[in-house]
């Protein structure tokens, strides 16, 4: 009863956000407090909830220091350099664009932190999607797919949790399995590549009045950072997203959408878009945000202080020498204190960024109300138990493959401590049964992080959509299908190298 219960609740939570029913929080609160109720355990709602919000607490605070440090560090200039860098890479080619989104996401992902990484790219990626009319959905996508792959790493999180649930090393699990990690990030630049075929397609290639191609568009990264919210004198381009069916194609479910041309500033030059006949004209770009080069928050000489503080705090969060939620609160304090001495400074950045922390936050522990519930109840277990179960006994030397494709739905469906510490073991023990080493079995449970960060029991996950100002259920429906590809690339080729 629980473990149908369980997959129905699941199932209900994913249908009603894909098909924009009931918003992501309402739908985190409301579904599992009355499949609380179907399961006869309504009376202690209370102490799952509770409990739940207790064990989620940390990342919620976490994510709040995080958003606010990062925020004042994208303020200040820290990662203009970045920007500029992607810009003059991409110039005005979707294809550029998505391959970089793919790039930077990996690159950031190094630190091991999702919420970081995608903070960084979103902050860096967003100003030109909005410019260029791009797809929002393919931006968060292929952020998220990106930051699975490079998830695995040792202070990830899973090749830990892997190595202590089994008591194994963590570099004997992770080394052998780099060469099959590494054809999944090949393969995400790839999609991203294809991805960007189909931008490039629908919205057409920008350049300057006069000019042919993209590379020769050297000054449009200019433009692009210099862009201001809200500014009515310039020029974007009369490209825009296409309308839900069209944007089935390119999978943005219209997410993005260009504003209508308006008077050219002479500061910045205008673009003009050779994007094919048949679009539409949205309406003007509300809220849109560039990193103004200009802005007053700049501190171009405190620059070095920032940077040396960020790599710090990074190396810190890497050697473990305090829990990651104080680290981003001291950071955060520190660097407020130092580059706005001002009260009334202060505040101001603090409100700033006030919307994503609430909006995060309040996923976060709407999300703590899902989980309570369903490890409360026990329908984790029963959901686990019987999956484990449904295994047949010829497969028994083949658990390395099956825990490759169980960890696809049970770390979208469950949370990374649930799959690692309640069921890895149990698929070690029926593995070493039949001869499979216990290091094969741990390779295999990471295959299936490249999807596992886009489930909606990961906090991060609502950074990404909730700065990306993407629905969640958008981003749902367009990443899983690409995501879950790239986890079975990465199992096909562990299986070819005879990492698995």
């Amino acid at each position: 009863m629980l473990t149908f219960l369980g997959f129905a609740m699941i199932a209900t939570f994913l249908v009603l956000i894909m098909m924009k029913k009931m918003s992501p929080i309402a739908a985190l609160v409301l579904i599992p407090a009355l499949f609380c109720v179907f399961a006869g355990k309504g009376a202690h709602l209370g102490d799952y909830v509770i409990e739940g919000v207790g064990k989620l607490a940390p990342t919620a605070a976490m994510l709040m220091f995080a958003i606010v440090y990062f925020g004042l560090m994208i303020d200040v200039g820290l990662f203009d350099p970045i920007v500029r860098g992607i810009l003059r890479f991409c110039k005005a080619d979707p294809v550029r664009v998505v391959v970089g989104t793919a790039v930077l996401a990996a690159i950031v992902s190094l630190d091991g932190d999702g919420s970081t990484t995608f903070m960084i790219t979103v902050s860096a990626m967003y100003p030109l999607y909005k410019r260029l009319g791009l797809s929002l959905v393919v931006m968060t996508g292929v952020a998220a797919t990106a930051n699975g792959v490079m998830n695995t790493l040792p202070w990830g999180g899973p090749t830990a949790r892997a190595a202590t649930a089994l008591k194994l090393d963590a570099a004997d699990i992770f080394v052998p399995m780099i060469p099959a990690l590494a054809v999944g990030l090949l393969f995400v630049f790839a999609l991203a590549y294809v991805l960007g075929l189909r931008e490039r397609r629908r919205v057409g290639v920008l350049a300057l009045p006069g000019q042919k191609t993209p590379e020769d568009v050297d000054d449009v990264e200019g433009d692009l950072v210099g862009a201001t919210a809200g500014s009515a004198d310039q020029s974007v381009p009369a490209a825009s997203a296409a309308s839900a069916a069209s944007a089935g194609s390119a999978g943005s479910a219209g997410s993005a959408a260009a504003g209508a041309p308006a008077k050219p500033s002479p500061a910045a030059p205008s673009l003009s878009a050779s994007a094919p006949a048949g679009g539409r004209d949205d309406a003007p770009e509300d809220g849109f945000q560039g990193l103004d080069p200009h802005r007053p928050t700049l501190r171009p000489r405190l620059y070095w202080f920032n940077a040396g503080l960020t790599v710090a705090l990074l190396a810190a969060m890497i050697m473990e020498l305090l829990p990651i939620p104080v680290l981003f609160l001291l950071g955060a304090a520190l660097a407020l204190t130092v580059n706005f001495p001002h009260m009334p400074d202060q505040k101001a950045r603090i409100a700033a960024h006030a919307d994503n922390v609430l909006n995060v936050a309040g996923m976060v522990f709407a999300a703590a109300v899902f989980t309570g519930v369903l490890t409360g109840t026990g329908m984790v277990k029963h959901m686990a138990d019987w999956l484990v179960g449904a295994i047949p006994e010829g497969m028994g030397p083949h658990m390395a493959l099956v825990t490759g494709l169980l960890s696809l739905p049970l770390t979208y469906f469950m949370s990374n401590d649930g799959f690692y510490f309640g069921v890895l073991p149990v698929l070690a023990e029926a593995g070493a049964a039949h001869g499979v080493s216990p290091l094969e079995i741990a390779r295999a449970s990471l295959v299936g992080q490249a999807l596992h960060m886009s489930s909606p029991l990961v906090p991060a996950v609502y950074v990404l959509v909730g700065m990306a100002k993407v629905e969640f259920g958008d981003h749902t429906r367009f990443t899983v299908k690409w995501a879950a590809l790239t986890s079975l690339v990465v199992l096909a080729a562990g299986m070819l190298f005879g990492i698995i």
